[in-house]
């Protein structure tokens, strides 16, 4: 789970194939899709813009989904809105159904104890660095929860992904995850957890590897905070105040630290919302679209 352990992995990526056609967007096609990670078949909803496509390929977006019971998931449910308004604004969207999820291939593991939906993600970035339709050289990172979790973590790892956005992000360090971050799992009271999900990384680490106060160095190397000199591009981070999902906190001390190594970001909040930011959200994604239109449609 190190952040150097990660970089050291190979992320080949494959060739994205189209497995289905959906029902068109107003200006787009939409696909469920494939590709390769670590030998499995990964999905997704691919979505691809109508038109006269740049010289270069269209500008790309890896969409990294929050947390939904694996059991649950389906690749066309939640998100909708989100994808289209992306789609509608020239986007190519890569919606991608990590390990366990959907029809996806592999176990669901679990993002914050194990490496493999991060693996996916990278695999994902390289993937459409082939696809024939995509600029290989305009692909950027949205997630929302526990995607914004794996796009800082993509984006300390790969120097691939020319901006990001995170929504309502678990972002903290790992120290901070351990201490201030005690969400149960599953959110739903009436909903049995996926026997396979690694809820309790946290136990099993600090017997393992001691606390953080024990073996600082240990936890640190877990944590993308530590390696923001790295950040590959610039990061629009969202966040309800009083987020009650995952702490504000997380969000706000992440763009302090983004400040203090002089790389760029923006920050935004949003009062008396959800962890959804549902109130917000016709606000949040007009930032989001200015945002990548500047630093990756717009980009050199």
């Amino acid at each position: 789970m190190s952040i150097l352990a990660a970089r050291e992995k190979p992320y080949p990526g494959s060739p994205i194939t189209i497995e289905w056609t959906l029902a068109p967007g107003a200006n787009y096609s939409r696909y469920i899709a494939s590709y390769e990670s670590e030998g499995l078949k990964i999905y997704g909803l691919l979505t691809i813009p109508y038109g006269d496509m740049p010289p270069h390929g269209w500008p790309s977006i890896v969409f990294n989904h929050g947390y939904i019971a694996p059991i649950a998931y389906q690749t066309t449910e939640r998100y909708v809105s989100h994808v289209d308004l992306l789609a509608q604004h020239g986007y190519i969207v890569f919606k991608i159904d990590y390990r366990g999820h959907g029809f996806s291939e592999g176990i669901a593991n679990g993002a914050y104890g194990d490496p493999g939906y991060t693996t996916d993600v990278l695999n994902a970035v390289a993937s459409l660095k082939i696809f024939p339709q995509a600029d290989p050289a305009r692909i950027g990172m949205w997630g929302h929860s526990m995607g914004g979790f794996l796009t800082l973590r993509a984006m300390v790892v790969s120097p691939d992904i020319k901006a990001g956005v995170i929504w309502s992000g678990v972002v903290g360090s790992y120290p901070d995850m351990l201490c201030c971050w005690r969400h149960p799992l599953p959110r739903n009271p009436t909903q049995s957890p996926d026997p396979n999900y690694r809820y309790d990384w946290r136990n099993q680490w600090i017997k393992v590897f001691g606390a953080p106060e024990v073996n600082p160095e240990f936890w640190m190397k877990l944590s993308a905070n530590n390696y923001l000199t790295d950040l590959s591009g610039p990061l629009q981070i969202h966040h309800d105040v009083g987020d009650s999902d995952v702490p504000d906190k997380f969000s706000q001390d992440l763009y302090q630290q983004i400040l203090e190594v002089g790389k760029s970001a923006e920050y935004y909040e949003y009062p008396g919302d959800d962890h959804n930011l549902a109130n917000y959200f016709n606000l949040a994604m007009q930032r989001t679209i200015e945002f990548f239109d500047k630093y990756l449609k717009n980009s050199d």
